[in-house]
C-alpha cells in the first residue's frame, strides 16, 4: 500500500498539469480570436474613414468599449455585434471574414462539421456558421455555455429580430426579462423575439451544447 501512494501522487499531479495546459491553451486561443477580431473591425473602420467617435455615435457603443475591442481587450456579446455591424453598415458576418459574397437566390452553400469561426466571451463560445456569406436572412451558430448562473451576467443580452434556440448536449437554463426562467433538456427547443432580455446558462455540471439562429430583421 505504501508504494502506491507516490504512483497516485504523480497521477494527481499529471491531471493537474494536464487541467491547467488545457485552460492555458484555450487562453490564448480566446486571445488570438480577439486579436484576430480587433483587427478586423479596424480594418472596416478605418476603410470607411471613420474615427472612433463617429463609430460610437453611429452605433451606440462607447468610444472606450470600441478601442478595446479593436486591441483585442474586450470580447463582444453578440447584440454589441449587432450593433457594430449596424453602426458600420456591413452584415454581421463581415465582422469575422475578410471574403466572402452575397447570398444568391437559387444557391446554397455546405459547412462541413468544424467548419466555424470560433469566437469566445466571457461566458459563451460562439461558433459562427457560414461568415463567408453576407446578407443573409438568418445568422446560423454553434455554441457552448461556459455561464451557470444569472449571477455571472453585467446585464440581458436585447437585440432586434427573433431567435431560435436548440439544446444540443446538457441542459440549459433560459432566463427572461420579466418572465420566469425556462429550463432546456437536450432535444428542446424555444423560439422567441429577441428584443426581449435574455440569457442562456448551463443548467448541469457540464457546459450545454445549443443551437442558435437568429433572424435578422
Amino acid at each position: 500500500m505504501p508504494a502506491s501512494r507516490p504512483a497516485a501522487q504523480r497521477k494527481e499531479a499529471a491531471q493537474r498539469r494536464e487541467v491547467e495546459e488545457t485552460a492555458q491553451d484555450a487562453a490564448r486561443d480566446a486571445e488570438e480570436q480577439r486579436l484576430a477580431f480587433g483587427a478586423r473591425l479596424r480594418a472596416l473602420r478605418r476603410s470607411r474613414s471613420m474615427t472612433l467617435a463617429a463609430l460610437s455615435e453611429r452605433s451606440g457603443l462607447s468610444i472606450a468599449t470600441l478601442s478595446k475591442a479593436e486591441r483585442g481587450l474586450v470580447a463582444l456579446t453578440y447584440d454589441r455585434m449587432a450593433l457594430l455591424a449596424n453602426g458600420l453598415n456591413v452584415d454581421m458576418s463581415e465582422l469575422f471574414s475578410e471574403g466572402g459574397a452575397r447570398f444568391a437566390q437559387d444557391s446554397l452553400s455546405l459547412a462541413r462539421k468544424g467548419e466555424y469561426t470560433r469566437y469566445q466571451t466571457e461566458n459563451y463560445v460562439y461558433e459562427m456558421l457560414f461568415t463567408d456569406l453576407h446578407h443573409k436572412a438568418m445568422t446560423p451558430m454553434l455554441g457552448s455555455l461556459k455561464a451557470h448562473d444569472i449571477l455571472e451576467f453585467d446585464d440581458f443580452v436585447r437585440h432586434e429580430g427573433e431567435e431560435f434556440l436548440m439544446v444540443l448536449e446538457g441542459k440549459v437554463t433560459v432566463f427572461l426579462e420579466n418572465r420566469p426562467p425556462v429550463t432546456l433538456l437536450a432535444g428542446d427547443s424555444l423560439y422567441f423575439d429577441s428584443a426581449m432580455g435574455h440569457l442562456y446558462a448551463s443548467a448541469g455540471d457540464q457546459d450545454a451544447r445549443i443551437l442558435v439562429v437568429c433572424a435578422n430583421p
